[in-house]
């Protein structure tokens, strides 16, 4: 699939646009497979993607949560090629009260890749994560990500872009 999430900024963690307060992140594997008919009800709250795809296709979803809140601020499916030591990202998503200028935190798309960074890393697979991205924003995730091309629309964030993004967002490691 391809990636179309803009990366509003690169913080610390999420920043409240209306406070400027900056709030601590955790994130979790989804807890359970997200069904058809939870697809639907997400569609339904204002998410643009079928995330019950993922799943099917053997992708593990993860959630980016505000500390102690069950609330969801992002989601991103990821799948470990092992074999080829990288991760794949298959979609990454803010989300819908999120989104643009009037989005109530920034920073959630550049931390959903620091995610996939850190658990590239966590498994053996030094930190590299390859996605696909829309024509239009290539040149936006090699500057913001600082992501390399494959090709024409296939990007990958290397090493050292990795731990730029870990150490961004992560302070323990």
């Amino acid at each position: 699939m391809e990636i179309e999430i803009l990366i509003d900024s690169l913080t610390n963690c999420l920043i409240c646009t209306e406070t400027g307060e900056e709030c601590n992140t955790e994130y979790c594997l989804a807890t359970k497979t997200i069904t058809k008919r939870d697809a639907i009800q997400l569609k339904e709250e204002g998410w643009k993607f079928d995330w019950s795809i993922p799943h099917k296709n053997g992708y593990e979803v993860y959630e980016l949560l505000l500390e102690g809140s069950e609330d969801v601020q992002g989601r991103i499916a990821l799948k470990h090629i092992r074999d080829q030591y990288y991760t794949h990202v298959d979609i990454v998503e803010a989300a819908p009260f999120n989104i643009g200028k009037t989005g109530k935190y920034k920073g959630v798309g550049a931390h959903l890749f620091a995610i996939a960074c850190k658990l590239s890393w966590d498994t053996g697979n030094e930190g590299y994560v390859q996605f696909t991205a829309k024509t239009d924003l290539v040149a936006h995730y090699q500057k913001t990500l600082n992501a390399k091309m494959i090709d024409w629309h296939t990007l990958y964030i290397d090493s050292y872009g990795a731990i730029e993004l870990i150490n961004k967002y992560f302070k323990e490691v």
